[in-house]
């Protein structure tokens, strides 16, 4: 699975505005509203914090990939942001993050969500690949990268 053909260059956000976990999330879930890409702002929301309260996607080195399933879409969508400051995401190594990857799939779509977590955490398992990830000046150069790296 290609992310690129998944995330859209206008659904980057660089710098994130958010300093909190959940400021973050709706930050990024606006983005995916703003793009058309949802058809159902709140239902988007309510999914992806109801995944967050029964466990914090924060999977570590500065990592987090909220993620919910809805109907408020018709196919699986992504987000990406970087925080200037790192923000505490509840993480499982109790560390901030400063890449956050957010996911919204359909309810009857398993595998492509399975799909993108899985390729999202092989790329970012790359210290150096997440390390100028992180470092992306912008919402193209971030872009770029991804790009970049997928096409190696």
């Amino acid at each position: 699975m290609m992310l690129t053909r998944i995330l859209q260059p206008e659904c980057i956000k660089v710098p994130l505005a958010g300093t909190d976990k959940d400021t973050v999330i709706t930050e990024l879930v606006d983005v995916l509203d703003a793009n058309g890409l949802l058809q159902n702002k709140q239902a988007a929301l309510e999914a992806v914090f109801a995944r967050e309260r029964t466990r914090s996607t924060g999977i570590a080195s500065a990592i987090a990939i909220p993620h919910g399933k809805t109907t408020a879409v018709k196919e699986l969508v992504m987000a990406l942001g970087i925080a200037q400051q790192p923000v505490d995401f509840d993480s499982v190594d109790k560390k901030p993050v400063s890449i956050v990857i957010l996911l919204v799939s359909p309810l009857d779509q398993t595998g492509p969500h399975i799909q993108a977590l899985a390729r999202i955490s092989r790329l970012l398992l790359d210290s150096e690949f997440k390390s100028a990830l992180e470092k992306a000046p912008s919402a193209e150069a971030a872009y770029q990268l991804l790009s970049e790296r997928e096409n190696e």
